[in-house]
């Protein structure tokens, strides 16, 4: 017999699907709200799954009413106790746009969200994996949790240009205070989307023609390299000890779980925090603290995959030597 949790988690993957369908379809306009009411399904589903695992199937009904089931925000709160976590205030602002799409959503609000919605997929696989052992990848390949979107910066002259007052004041603060947020908190709660400029001597390469002035008033500086530690080194010891962690689950070794004890053998023996490449030191402080890049990552779990108890053995024994 098919239990309650079971078909809430088959529907919930059905909603996560049917999701992604409709975002990437370019023939639909309505995608962005129809993306918002099924991702949000979705997520609902999955998390009252959670709590009947967790607390009984008792728990996902109002107290007052045991034939209607706790709403999504409901859910939120009860799952995600930390209010200032990013990915309860992903689905939050998600949320708050399902429920402004039967007012009006329009064509800029894509732009607007696009970075929280790639967020929120991969939010959605990993808590698949972590709360219930099932790794959407085997439904969709990895490729395919990409949303399409075409970006295109909003300007505010513009925005005012084309709608009414109300709803142009509207669009203009929600972008603000959405870009604040980005600024705010990490890849749980957007995908950071960046435009870089390269300059190229082959014209056939190019984008766009430029030309130097030497009597321009305005100066310019060409930086070769731009590296930001944010970008090219992410990851914390913590944030790395749980992506190996998830990968060595995928690769049917959950019994084996890999610690920061661990991760620190590596540094040591492979010399992960001189490494530039590696690592990026913040001085900021009076203790050093460190980022890493995802080589860290991959190198410790190319180690380890294999077997991961006589990987570790073979570190401590070099340490000891």
């Amino acid at each position: 017999m098919i239990t309650l949790r079971e078909q809430l988690l088959t529907k919930s993957q059905e909603a996560f699907i049917l999701s992604i369908e409709i975002y990437n379809k370019p023939t639909i306009r309505y995608r962005v709200e129809g993306f918002s009411f099924l991702i949000c399904n979705a997520w609902e589903l999955m998390l009252k799954a959670y709590i009947i695992n967790k607390y009984g199937e008792k728990e996902i009904y109002y107290p007052d009413n045991s034939k209607k089931t706790i709403s999504l925000d409901v859910c939120l709160k009860r799952v995600f106790t930390n209010e200032n976590t990013p990915m309860r205030k992903n689905l939050e602002k998600i949320i708050e746009l399902r429920n402004a799409s039967t007012h009006l959503v329009t064509e800029e609000y894509e732009v607007i969200y696009f970075p929280l919605f790639q967020s929120c997929v991969l939010n959605y696989v990993e808590k698949m994996l972590e709360y219930h052992s099932i790794d959407v990848e085997k439904i969709i390949p990895q490729s395919f949790l990409n949303l399409i979107v075409s970006m295109r910066p909003i300007k505010d002259t513009e925005i005012r240009s084309k709608y009414p007052s109300i709803i142009s004041e509207k669009l203009i603060a929600t972008n603000e205070a959405i870009s604040e947020m980005i600024e705010e908190n990490n890849q749980h709660f957007a995908i950071r989307i960046e435009h870089r400029v390269l300059i190229t001597k082959d014209k056939d390469k190019a984008d766009s023609v430029v030309h130097f002035d030497k009597d321009a008033k305005q100066g310019a500086t060409i930086i070769r390299e731009l590296k930001d530690p944010n970008v090219t080194h992410k990851y914390t010891c913590k944030a790395c000890v749980k992506e190996i962690n998830h990968r060595l689950r995928k690769r049917g070794l959950s019994s084996f779980v890999f610690n920061s004890y661990h991760f620190d053998l590596f540094c040591k023996c492979y010399g992960i925090k001189g490494n530039e490449k590696l690592c990026y030191v913040y001085r900021n402080y009076k203790q050093p603290a460190y980022s890493y890049s995802l080589q860290v990552i991959e190198l410790i779990f190319e180690v380890i995959q294999d077997d991961p108890i006589l990987a570790i053995e073979k570190l401590k024994m070099k340490i000891k030597s």
